[in-house]
């Protein structure tokens, strides 16, 4: 696969820029879902999301979802947690932890040695997705991905990674991910348990244009439909603190747990 370099992209090629790529006049309505996703900013939250985790984990490797609990890169610099909450009582319908390597590899690089082509660009990796059961959670996954999409537009990431086993592989090669390495080659994963999991990339540049030449059937639920309960920006840290003070939490404890992406 060849490098794609977004900047070079919008300013050679003609594609859309990034920073327009949902401001162009192509939404064509506003849609309202039974869920919100947002970035955790609270222990609470946080513990939402685990317990998610440990949920979804659970129906495969239960064995691995025993062990699962906070973990460190879930406050490192350069690294969000999403997490889906009904809108009829708040309870947790997903989640998803996005990393970028802005300040540190990615969890990938536990495991393999990334070509240059990625290492010599801004990169985000998704790990630890988990949704419920059923159509609502079929539904929250999707809607995870576009908040995925929607965070490296936000952030000018170039390329989207994830790693996945078989047969979830398959709904990521739907997407138009393509493997980093083989066809089809599924490498041992660190970070999942030591599991096989094919490596799989995306360039943020060409989503649209390359979804669009299919008529994929998520065109329009990303690009045409405006999701107003989907917000990917990070909490400022006087938010953060407002909350804090509401709740009793003492002042720092959360901020030192999950230390926003807007300190780069």
């Amino acid at each position: 696969m060849d490098r794609i370099d977004s900047v070079l992209l919008t300013q050679n090629a003609g594609y859309t820029s990034l920073e327009e790529v949902f401001s162009q006049g192509a939404v064509k309505k506003t849609e309202r879902l039974p869920f919100t996703i947002k970035v955790v900013s609270s222990l609470a939250e946080l513990d939402k999301a685990v317990e998610m985790r440990r949920t979804a984990y659970g129906r495969h490797l239960p064995a691995f979802a025993d062990t699962m609990e906070v973990e460190e890169l879930d406050s490192s610099p350069g690294t969000v947690v999403l997490l889906a909450q009904s809108r009829l009582d708040g309870g947790p319908l997903g989640t998803m932890r996005v990393q970028t390597n802005a300040f540190s590899p990615l969890a990938v690089e536990q495991s393999v040695d990334l070509p240059d082509w990625l290492r010599q660009a801004r990169l985000a990796e998704a790990t630890r997705l988990g949704v419920a059961r059923g159509g609502i959670g079929r539904m929250v996954k999707v809607a995870l991905c576009k908040a995925y999409y929607m965070f490296c537009v936000q952030n000018s990431v170039d390329w989207m990674l994830i790693t996945a086993r078989s047969p979830l592989d398959r709904e990521y090669e739907a997407m138009l991910f393509e493997d980093v390495y083989g066809q089809n080659e599924f490498l041992p994963m660190t970070h999942v348990g030591g599991l096989p999991h094919r490596v799989m990339a995306k360039p943020v540049a060409l989503v649209r244009q390359r979804w669009a030449k299919v008529n994929h059937p998520f065109l329009g639920f990303f690009f045409e439909t405006d999701h107003i309960d989907i917000d990917v920006r990070v909490p400022s840290a006087e938010h953060e603190a407002g909350d804090r003070t509401q709740s009793g939490t003492p002042a720092g404890s959360a901020a030192d747990l999950l230390r926003p992406l807007t300190e780069a």
